[in-house]
C-alpha cells in the first residue's frame, strides 16, 4: 500500500501525499516524542517533518523502504529542533543537563524511568540515537544500522559506550 502512494505521491499526488501523512504522523509523532522527550517539542517536530516531506518525497527513491526514509527524515527533524533549542537556551541552563543532574526519588519508579530517558538524550549524538532506536524503538542492532547508515557493529559499540557513560551519569549499575 504504502509503495502505490509513495510513488504517487513523488509524481505530485497531492490525495496520495495526503493519505501517506495521515497514515503516518502517528508513527512520526511516536518518534519525535521518544527522542525530544516532551509533548509539545513532539508536535513541533511532526509538524515540521510534514512540512519537509513535502518538498523531501519527489528526492525519495526508493532505495530502502519508505519507513525506514521516514525514520531518517524524523530524526533529522529532531536533532534540528534540538540544536536550536540548544542555541536559544544556551545562556540559561540546557534542559538534558539539568535533567540529569536532578536525580529521581528513592523508590519512584516513574522519575527514575523520566530520568534515564532524560540521561539518554544527553548523550553524544550517535550514542543517543543508538540507544533510542534499540531500546525505545525496538529495532534490532542491524535495523537501527541501517537507519542511522552504518555498520552493526558500530550501533553495538554505541550502545555498550552508552551504556557505560550512562552508570556514571545515574550512578547505578542497573542500567
Amino acid at each position: 500500500m504504502d509503495a502505490e502512494l509513495v510513488d504517487r505521491a513523488v509524481k505530485g499526488d497531492r490525495e496520495a501525499f495526503s493519505r501517506l501523512l495521515e497514515r503516518h504522523y502517528d508513527f512520526v509523532h511516536a518518534i519525535a516524542w521518544r527522542w525530544s522527550g516532551n509533548v509539545s517539542d513532539a508536535e513541533d517536530i511532526a509538524q515540521d517533518v510534514c512540512i519537509r516531506l513535502g518538498s523531501a518525497i519527489r528526492g525519495f527513491r526508493g532505495s530502502s523502504r519508505f519507513r525506514t526514509w521516514l525514520y531518517t527524515l524524523t530524526l533529522n527533524a529532531v536533532r534540528d529542533h534540538q540544536r536550536r533549542r540548544a542555541r536559544d537556551e544556551r545562556k540559561i541552563r540546557a534542559y538534558a543537563t539539568d535533567r540529569t543532574l536532578v536525580g529521581p526519588s528513592p523508590g519512584d519508579d516513574e522519575d527514575r524511568h523520566e530520568a534515564l530517558w532524560a540521561a539518554v538524550r544527553a548523550l553524544p549524538e550517535k550514542q543517543c540515537d543508538a540507544v533510542l532506536l534499540v531500546y525505545a524503538e525496538g529495532l534490532s542492532h542491524a535495523a537501527a544500522a541501517d537507519v542511522l547508515g552504518c555498520s552493526e557493529a558500530t550501533v553495538s559499540w554505541h550502545v555498550h559506550e552508552a551504556r557505560k557513560r550512562l552508570r556514571t551519569l545515574l550512578g547505578r549499575e542497573a542500567v
